[in-house]
């Protein structure tokens, strides 16, 4: 074991070993080959190259030097084509602040059963007069950028339920394809984190339309980790224990608190309240709108699609302009 490896418990070690194929005698010359493939990217901006960065960008991509090397580039070039969505990248920011302190992400405190951390978005917290729907990925983000320094959750990665309960026709009304794709490309295409699955409970019809239309964006194994349950919540305690979930998703814990997550990044700056009113994010997105079809939407097998995306858009301009993905006339 090198010291790269010190953070992990003998089993996750293991896990590592078997599931990911990570061999502590050949750990620095796996690191050192994705460094050497920087050269091949003079147009992007690496600014972290160090061992343990280059580690979890291996752990997720189970140790595929190619593979690992797209995703490090593509989390580099998200960022600088989206640089409003980070020049202010910290939990004090407002928007951040605000999204956080409504429970964007929660994170529960129990681990599941394979040692992934189980994050928790209840959607109708939205107050989408107070915070974009871009500071709720940001605020994301964020969290998840503070949980994988973990290298824990490096291997065992991360489970995610979406309650949609009271989420309005009205809310869902907002978002537009744009929207959608900026939030996947910054979590599956940009970020080094295993997503064991992706839980959607009480969801409406409407948010079996969004899904819809997201589906082609998704890859496959995106697609397989997203389970529908509706009201079903015995099938969800058939792949997450009752014992470790709050009681909204008919667990056994006390209902979760809102502020819990919030509290742990923010510490003594949670309860300073300052006015805020939801910024105008410059966001570099594809002509989606134009058309949603699979064949024009399919990815470059290059590492990283080159270039710059054609159209920069404002979130605000977007919601008044766009053609939203359900119409409420």
């Amino acid at each position: 074991m090198t010291h790269l490896q010190a953070g992990l418990s003998p089993e996750t070690l293991e896990k590592a070993k078997l599931e990911l194929k990570e061999t502590a005698d050949t750990l620095h010359q796996d690191i050192q080959e994705v460094r050497d493939m920087i050269i091949t990217r003079p147009d992007i901006g690496f600014l972290r190259t160090d061992d343990a960065f280059i580690l979890r960008f291996l752990r997720a991509r189970k140790f595929n030097h190619f593979e690992a090397f797209r995703l490090l580039a593509q989390y580099f070039e998200y960022r600088q084509q989206n640089l409003d969505m980070f020049k202010s990248f910290k939990a004090t920011d407002l928007g951040i602040k605000q999204a956080l302190k409504d429970g964007f992400p929660g994170v529960l405190s129990n681990l599941d059963p394979c040692g992934r951390k189980i994050l928790v978005l209840f959607s109708a917290n939205w107050e989408q007069s107070r915070y974009t729907f871009v500071d709720i990925l940001r605020a994301i983000l964020f969290s998840l950028e503070a949980m994988i320094e973990d290298p824990e959750l490096q291997v065992n990665g991360f489970v995610l339920i979406i309650d949609w309960s009271n989420f309005t026709f009205k809310q869902a009304s907002r978002l537009t394809p744009s929207m959608l794709r900026l939030a996947i490309e910054g979590l599956q295409d940009s970020f080094p984190a295993r997503f064991g699955g992706i839980h959607f409970v009480n969801q409406p019809w409407y948010i079996h339309a969004l899904y819809t239309v997201i589906r082609p964006f998704l890859k496959d194994k995106t697609r397989k980790r997203i389970f529908m349950h509706g009201n079903n919540l015995n099938s969800l305690h058939q792949l997450i224990h009752p014992e470790i979930l709050p009681s909204e998703f008919g667990g056994m814990m006390p209902p979760y608190d809102m502020g819990t997550w919030a509290r742990t990044l923010l510490d003594h700056e949670y309860d300073e309240e300052t006015d805020y009113c939801p910024e105008t994010y410059t966001l570099s997105v594809k002509d989606l709108e134009k058309d949603l079809s699979p064949k024009n939407i399919k990815r470059s097998q290059s590492v990283v699609e080159p270039g710059v995306l054609k159209r920069t858009e404002k979130v605000q301009n977007e919601e008044e302009n766009t053609q939203p993905l359900l119409s409420l006339d």
